[in-house]
């Protein structure tokens, strides 16, 4: 018989295990905003990898003491965040830059045919590879402090033969120790996919902007136009889990024969 010191003891622990991400949630947050941010944290751990699955809604509500339907809203919102998705009749897994309809997700650059398909898979150029000290304006947005070791990664990439995107990527040095131009130019999927598969990093959400430009020199050379040809400047910051950025990348788009696509709703 389960006496009442037991069920004291059940009680504590379960509350605990919820109230662990206090301090990070407002105290009015709804139990489904804890249970998704105890969710996120099993991510961002690597308790579950890209492409593996997540136990069940059933077994999740167990393991945190909830109803089966909280465990469920938080899910939701996870999905629909792109951080998990739904099989019909085999579960929830965790979301992965190797799915086919993930790989492109934060490219927007669609050609004027509108078939994204009919050009096939971008041809990559590694132009430059290096190591070098964080300035200011890299340092800031990659929430580092000037000085902190970068990776400074040049890129083309090309559709059919012809260069339409002139990338420079900035990553932080820690977290992708190891990664250089000859890795990347010898694999085959995404760049993102990489980042998780060899490095347990994976981009989560991105914030741009963009602007017009007329290009210079550089631009000119490596996207093939002429001197003062308009551009699509596009600056990206790339996040993982608990918006922490792990990327600062600035592309430069020829659009006589693409579009940048958005959906808005």
């Amino acid at each position: 018989m389960v006496n009442s010191a037991t069920l004291l003891l059940d009680t504590i622990a379960a509350a605990n295990e919820v109230s662990a991400v206090a301090s990070a949630t407002p105290a009015f947050s709804p139990l489904y905003q804890q249970i998704k941010a105890l969710i996120l944290q099993s991510l961002q751990t690597g308790e579950w990898k890209p492409g593996e699955p997540i136990p069940s809604e059933m077994e999740l509500a167990a393991r945190f003491r909830v109803s089966q339907g909280t465990v469920r809203k938080a899910i939701d919102e996870l999905a629909a965040e792109n951080l998990v998705v739904r099989r019909q009749g085999k579960g929830t897994f965790v979301a992965t830059h190797a799915e086919h309809h993930v790989q492109y997700r934060f490219l927007r650059l669609m050609p004027d045919n509108g078939d994204a398909s009919s050009e096939g898979p971008a041809e990559r150029e590694i132009i430059d590879c290096k190591r070098l000290r964080a300035p200011a304006d890299i340092a800031r947005p990659l929430s580092l402090r000037s000085g902190d070791a970068v990776l400074q990664l040049r890129r083309v990439l090309a559709f059919q033969g012809t260069p339409t995107i002139l990338e420079d990527v900035w990553l932080p040095g820690g977290p992708f120790k190891g990664l250089t131009a000859d890795r990347l130019a010898t694999y085959r999927g995404p760049m993102y996919a990489l980042f998780e598969t060899e490095f347990g990093v994976r981009m989560v959400r991105a914030e741009e902007k963009i602007r017009a430009l007329a290009a210079d020199a550089t631009a000119a050379k490596w996207l093939q136009v002429p001197i003062g040809e308009p551009l699509l400047s596009v600056e990206r910051i790339a996040y993982t889990y608990n918006d922490l950025p792990m990327e600062l990348r600035r592309g430069l788009y020829r659009t006589d024969t693409h579009h940048y696509k958005n959906e808005l709703s």
